[in-house]
């Protein structure tokens, strides 16, 4: 299946965008009667057929359109710091738009070491596995934002935050129901400050633990957001 991203398309005639083009002409050398499949990013899925085949300008009619295409019944929102080597967050941001997420905020934290990301380079990320594994939905990337602010601001069916500090943590099978929506927060290299520990749990966030082994800040994410799909298999 030849899958192209077009979040502009309101049409039942199409033109593809001038990169999606070449990439569909000259890379793939589809050809004029050939069929594709495009996606908004908003759950619509389309099932189109090339009427022009213009490596600037290619043309497409739609001939079929699924609306809320995989379209799920809980809504998972990691809120996780970005690691120092900036391709490890990458690998994180693909493999959960692969498994299935529908927010990422990175994280500003006291022991952060890294304080800027390039949300253009991140987003590009984010669409090439949402087009690899054959979504219909685009997570949503939210910009950097400081700890305490995400915290005292953020609202949802249940809320955690992920730390390695002693205490009384439940796992996520203790306390999540399927279909609820939730929220996760994962800490830094050197996981998540005293106060912010505590000023997470003032604002009513529940401590949790991803298993018994440390995990790196990408993993950890990773395991929260397979281990909320997984609980939601029907």
């Amino acid at each position: 299946m030849h899958l192209f991203y077009t979040p502009d398309i309101t049409r039942d005639q199409y033109t593809l965008p001038e990169e999606e083009s070449k990439h569909c002409v000259k890379v793939l050398r589809l050809e004029t009667g050939d069929r594709i499949s495009l996606i908004d990013g908003k759950g619509g899925f389309y099932q189109c057929e090339i009427v022009q085949a213009n490596a600037k300008r290619c043309e497409v009619k739609c001939i079929e359109k699924v609306e809320k295409y995989g379209q799920r019944d809980f809504h998972i929102h990691i809120a996780i710091a970005p690691t120092k080597n900036i391709e490890r967050i990458e690998w994180f941001l693909e493999k959960c738009t692969e498994i299935g997420i529908d927010e990422i905020t990175p994280l500003l934290c006291d022991h952060s070491e890294r304080k800027i990301i390039k949300e253009d380079r991140l987003e590009k990320v984010i669409i090439s596995a949402m087009k690899q594994s054959l979504k219909a939905y685009l997570p949503r990337l939210h910009p950097m934002t400081e700890f305490s602010r995400f915290v005292k601001n953020h609202e949802n069916s249940l809320k955690c935050i992920a730390h390695c500090d002693e205490g009384n943590k439940k796992s996520l099978h203790e306390i999540y129901s399927p279909g609820q929506d939730i929220t996760i927060l994962i800490g830094p290299e050197g996981d998540f400050s005293a106060n912010e520990i505590k000023l997470a749990l003032e604002q009513n966030f529940s401590p949790v633990t991803l298993g018994e082994s440390r995990l790196r800040t990408e993993t950890a994410g990773i395991v929260a957001c397979h281990s909320i799909n997984f609980m939601n298999q029907k």
